[in-house]
């Protein structure tokens, strides 16, 4: 991801301009410019093609809305767009960290899963092969929970959504639905120390 040139620098700068005024022409043109290096970026910091789309959607979306605070003084566009993905993909990788450290119980169990799932590490295909193993063995793990727990638990972790959010969605009380959150965890936990 080498800097851009002075004249594409100056273009940029056109387009963030324009951008900050609403031009949907010129966010476009950004897009089709900056998207193919970072999602490549986002894609090698966290190792999941779905991650790193969700991360490049919002990190487009902050060019959107922040385009009229952008200021040249301090970095290219280019530069600016970097760190903002790279923002994004910390984030997410924190937020992975924090579920496993949830799921897990411990922060030395929670370390060994998050380095097993750490994707800005450079893997062999045995790393790929042990982390597919791990998931492969949580994914079973969580389909021995009952359906309740299970469907609760999948929705808040995986589909990101808060407690509130999934009563509403399954139609109950929000205090069963921490209860078979809890319940399940404790489940899980249970099952990854045996």
């Amino acid at each position: 991801m080498a800097e851009t040139s002075s004249a594409q620098q100056m273009l940029d700068q056109e387009m963030i301009a324009r951008i900050g005024r609403s031009d949907q022409t010129a966010f476009s043109a950004l897009y089709d410019r900056l998207s193919g290096p970072l999602y490549s970026l986002a894609l090698k910091m966290l190792g999941d093609a779905s991650d790193a789309q969700d991360a490049l959607q919002e990190v487009f979306l902050q060019i959107w809305s922040r385009a009229g605070t952008y200021d040249p003084k301090k970095s290219s566009v280019f530069s600016w767009a970097v760190l903002l993905t790279r923002s994004r993909a910390i984030d997410r990788l924190r937020a992975r960290e924090r579920r496993l450290r949830v799921v897990v119980g411990s922060t030395a169990d929670a370390a060994k899963l998050a380095e097993a799932t750490n994707a800005s590490t450079v893997e062999t295909a045995a790393d790929t092969a042990d982390k597919n193993d791990e998931a492969a063995h949580v994914r079973s793990l969580l389909n021995n929970l009952p359906l309740e727990q299970r469907q609760a638990i999948d929705l808040a972790f995986f589909g990101h959504r808060t407690h509130h959010e999934i009563a509403a969605e399954l139609g109950q009380p929000l205090g069963t639905i921490k209860a078979r959150i809890r319940r399940g965890l404790l489940k899980l936990r249970e099952q990854l120390r045996t």
